[in-house]
């Protein structure tokens, strides 16, 4: 009896054994599922949260998903452009400073002119700094630095080989020389005025005929004023007696807008729509030059 009891106790505790070996699984049950748990979050820089997936709006996360704007994005970021308003609105004040004679390059020229005006006195050299004004806006929304020769339109001067001096020492990526011309009453249109190699700009010939036709392309497209149909060819011309274009180190051409003595041409020069419409097409033209057609304010 007493063998039978110990074989009993014996057998019992061998089942509390087993009972509490089966009751301890469930509570290990959890470990693999922890370990499944993600440890992305922590690698976040403790934001808790991760990147949206790409294509998501972010919505949620405090911030917007659009792109700020940066200059790094902009066509013109590190360019510089020269920008040369012809004439001043004092010169007619000054003819012992203006007609100083200056070498050009090739002869001798006038320091600088008092500019040509339509038949009702809107001067030359209004029309160039309002236009200058405009255009210089456009390429600074670009991204530009812009350098200009003047910054008003009530001094004298500078004189033309000043005012290349200027452009050149600012090392511009491009130049421009704006105008409008005194032709014939019954001329109307533009002309493009490109340099001819005289030495000092024997290097920027080709660049500046390239410059040239961008510009022709864009006044076409993005004006209503026609090519010259009295004053050079398909609205270009070279041009080796001008000290802007003759000493220019960089790609540069002269813009004759339009020709104030002919009616037509001076009701759209004066008007200030029409001159913020130039400029926007000659920031077309200079995105086009720099950058192989990528897209400007002007576009």
């Amino acid at each position: 009896m007493r063998e039978m009891l110990r074989a009993g106790a014996v057998a019992g505790l061998l089942i509390a054994a087993l009972c509490a070996g089966c009751g301890a699984a469930p509570s290990a049950a959890p470990r693999p599922a922890a370990a499944r748990s993600p440890a992305a979050p922590a690698a976040t820089g403790g934001t808790g949260s991760a990147f949206p997936p790409e294509g998501s709006s972010g919505a949620g996360s405090g911030t917007s998903a659009t792109p700020t704007p940066s200059a790094s994005v902009l066509p013109l970021a590190g360019k510089v452009v020269g920008i040369d308003p012809g004439h001043n609105g004092r010169n007619k004040d000054a003819p012992d400073i203006i007609d100083r004679q200056v070498w050009n390059g090739r002869e001798y020229e006038d320091c600088d002119t008092t500019g040509t005006q339509t038949a009702a006195g809107y001067t030359e050299a209004q029309f160039n700094f309002n236009v200058a004004s405009d255009l210089r806006a456009d390429l600074v929304a670009d991204g530009a630095r812009v350098v200009m020769t003047r910054h008003s339109n009530d001094g004298i001067g500078p004189c033309v080989t000043t005012r290349a001096e200027i452009i050149d020492r600012s090392h511009a990526n491009v130049g421009i020389d704006i105008h409008a011309d005194g032709g014939p009453v019954s001329g109307r249109g533009f002309t493009v005025l490109e340099p001819v190699a005289d030495g000092p700009n024997d290097s920027v010939i080709r660049s500046s005929a390239r410059f040239g036709a961008d510009v022709r392309a864009a006044l076409l497209a993005g004006t209503s004023m026609p090519e010259s149909d009295y004053y050079g060819q398909d609205g270009l011309i070279d041009r080796d007696d001008l000290a802007g274009l003759n000493l220019t180190t960089v790609p540069k051409v002269l813009v004759e807008c339009g020709n104030m003595p002919n009616p037509t041409d001076a009701a759209l020069l004066t008007e200030p729509s029409f001159q913020r419409e130039l400029a926007r097409a000659l920031a077309v033209a200079i995105v086009q030059f720099l950058t192989g057609g990528q897209a400007g304010s002007g576009a």
